[in-house]
């Protein structure tokens, strides 16, 4: 699949999760195998483009190609200046973010509430894609309940304004993460569309990542909370696509390590204290559905020092191994 001049090989995505994929994150998964890894939202408001948070979130110092990275709001203008301001700091995909269904993003008429106003998506897509020479996605939901299921017209709108790619998310947005995830209407977008299409929504599995693929026709896919503490099941993914293989999940041993190695890249990027403090949510992740999983989260959450952190860390999975 193309995005512009970009050729995104393997055909699996990290999806944009707020909070969850930093550069830190993006760069293990693109280390485990996904082809591209999408940043988390950042605000449009230049008000915030210089606080300590907006800096960190636009750090890509070291960042494979390509480097895509989502911008959020309301006001075509001020968001095209985003995408400028966005590129000028080494962005070189634009991801318009109209898929959030959160209430504090909804509330504003930012993400997915903008599928209410189809002539505004317009205005917003156009925008952005004239202010930069760069390629610009959009990320949508099938709309926003499920008596207005409008996807296929905003993906109509996207196309004709340049958007050089589309992520859909099976869900409208009043189901929030909740039920199952619908593929019908992403498939039948496909069918309306020229340029690329990216199917998203539970995607959980090698096998489910194929289904979706051949029931839609989709160019790729793209996975979001699965990835959440299994990085690795984005390179699965990948080689069962092209292979039709399963791989195994990693030894406990190179989970462990994996851990440890994303813990000391979040200490690097936050700084010790606000990156073990970040670490508490990924720790929770990883040792998920795992033996002793509350015990050690609770242990781990008042490890107030990186050394703690990781030594805790080491210990639990060592423990698991030496179990069997």
């Amino acid at each position: 699949m193309r995005i512009g001049p970009y050729l995104i090989t393997p055909k699996v995505i990290l999806a944009p999760m707020a909070g969850v994929t930093d550069k830190p994150f993006r760069l293990l998964c693109k280390q485990q195998g996904a082809g591209l890894a999408v940043s988390e939202m950042t605000t449009s408001d230049p008000r915030f483009w210089n606080t300590a948070k907006s800096r960190t979130r636009m750090d890509h110092v070291g960042e494979p190609d390509p480097i895509s990275v989502q911008i959020a709001g309301t006001d075509p203008a001020t968001l095209a200046e985003a995408a400028r301001f966005n590129v000028d700091h080494g962005a070189q995909i634009i991801d318009i973010n109209m898929g959030c269904p959160a209430k504090k993003v909804c509330n504003v008429l930012a993400g997915s509430a903008l599928m209410r106003d189809p002539q505004l998506v317009g205005q917003i897509v156009n925008a952005v894609v004239r202010a930069v020479s760069v390629p610009v996605t959009l990320k949508i939901r099938t709309g926003w309940d499920a008596t207005h299921k409008n996807a296929p017209e905003i993906a109509r709108i996207a196309e004709d304004a340049g958007i050089a790619a589309l992520a859909v998310h099976g869900r409208t947005r009043d189901q929030h993460y909740s039920g199952q995830a619908e593929y019908d209407t992403i498939a039948e977008i496909k069918t309306r569309l020229h340029i690329p299409v990216v199917a998203n929504g539970d995607i959980d599995s090698p096998q489910k990542a194929a289904f979706v693929l051949q029931h839609t026709g989709a160019d790729a896919v793209m996975v979001g909370r699965a990835a959440q503490g299994r990085p690795w099941l984005l390179g699965q993914i990948a080689h069962f696509l092209a292979s039709g293989e399963q791989l195994p999940d990693p030894s406990l041993p190179t989970i462990r390590d994996i851990l440890l190695g994303h813990l000391q890249a979040l200490y690097v990027h936050y700084g010790e204290e606000s990156g073990v403090r970040i670490a508490r949510k990924h720790l929770g992740w990883y040792a998920k559905d795992r033996p002793e999983n509350a015990a050690f989260r609770v242990v781990a959450n008042r490890a107030q020092t990186a050394r703690e952190q990781l030594t805790l860390t080491r210990d639990y999975f060592d423990a698991l191994a030496h179990a069997g």
